[in-house]
């Protein structure tokens, strides 16, 4: 095990994280340059793979992700390290500014700044849908098959948003479906 290679991974996801904004999808594409491009942990596939089943498990994005390729880098340790690259540094941060947010919370200027962060969010969590959507909806099989993803995606959302189903049904029929149909 080389210390280098646990720093680069405290440095790369730290990183990414204290520059991320809105929480751990819009987090995604900042984590996805660091491991992909930066340090070249994983392919561009192996990390869509990794989002997309670090997404179909309850709890955070963040943490199931970065965890991932920190043990896939570095074993054990390397999953640790990249946990504390998460979560530690803006833990501290989150502490020591509580008691000012709260003491501003009705300034201008703080209110300003998050009206002015709110569309880089949406943008990130936009780069992240754009992105994943090549992993998502990769053709599987001929026919009608090879519109399957699309098909279960269209449900999802009907089912979710409209007729208000818990998302939990939707997940698990989707992975029941893949089990049967997209191998």
């Amino acid at each position: 095990m080389q210390w280098k290679t646990l720093l680069d991974l405290f440095i790369g996801f730290g990183r990414a994280t204290l520059l991320g904004f809105g929480g751990g999808p819009s987090i995604v594409p900042l984590y996805e340059h660091e491991a992909v491009e930066v340090f070249a942990w994983v392919s561009r596939e192996e990390f869509g793979t990794a989002l997309a089943m670090g997404n179909a498990l309850p709890g955070p994005i963040a943490t199931k992700l970065t965890m991932y390729i920190g043990y896939r880098v570095a074993g054990w340790p390397g999953a640790i390290v990249a946990l504390l690259a998460v979560t530690l540094p803006v833990g501290l941060i989150m502490i020591a500014l509580a008691g000012l947010m709260l003491r501003f919370k009705d300034s201008p200027v703080l209110k300003g700044m998050v009206n002015g962060i709110r569309p880089v969010v949406f943008v990130m969590l936009a780069m992240l849908a754009w992105d994943f959507a090549g992993y998502a909806f990769q053709p599987k099989g001929t026919g009608l098959l090879s519109w399957l993803p699309f098909g279960i995606a269209a449900a999802y959302f009907i089912s979710v948003q409209y007729l208000k189903l818990s998302p939990i049904y939707g997940v698990v029929a989707s992975l029941v479906i893949g089990a049967l149909l997209l191998r």
